[in-house]
């Protein structure tokens, strides 16, 4: 496991959560591509988790997948199946590569917002928690960015 790596797929998590924070913040936000990056954030964290374990991941954007393997290792990330946080994986492709056109409305861009950022710290935590619990294997993560 290369500690650097786990970095950058936080640091790049962190870069789909500010896109999406940003765009939200504009004065007609485009909330299918919000709903994206929301998505890959969530996503790049659950692979991040699974490198700094060492482990492969697939190259999917379910997240259903994602959290599965992830609740391989511990199984406390089932909570995130009850956050429904597997629910993100369409905007990575219907919205994409479906075939109807889909615009998430504002209250399921917020909804998505929080299952996100429920998912963010989760897994910062748990990063955290595999470093306090084995401090020779790999350096704390960088924090979450902030602006």
């Amino acid at each position: 496991m290369n500690p650097e790596t786990v970095r950058q797929w936080i640091a790049k998590a962190e870069h789909d959560w500010k896109i999406a924070l940003d765009e939200l913040a504009t004065a007609d936000p485009v909330s299918d591509m919000v709903c994206f990056h929301l998505q890959q954030c969530c996503e790049k964290y659950l692979k991040a988790f699974l490198i700094s374990h060492g482990r492969e991941h697939p190259r999917t954007h379910r997240l259903e997948v994602l959290i599965h393997l992830c609740t391989k290792i511990d199984p406390e990330f089932q909570i995130l199946r009850a956050w429904e946080s597997d629910q993100l994986s369409r905007y990575a492709t219907v919205l994409r590569y479906g075939e109807e056109f889909y615009m998430p409305s504002q209250q399921e861009t917020q909804q998505a917002i929080a299952v996100t950022e429920k998912v963010r710290q989760f897994v910062s935590q748990k990063l955290q928690q595999n470093v306090t619990e084995n401090p020779d294997s790999q350096p704390s993560p960088d924090p979450p960015l902030k602006d």
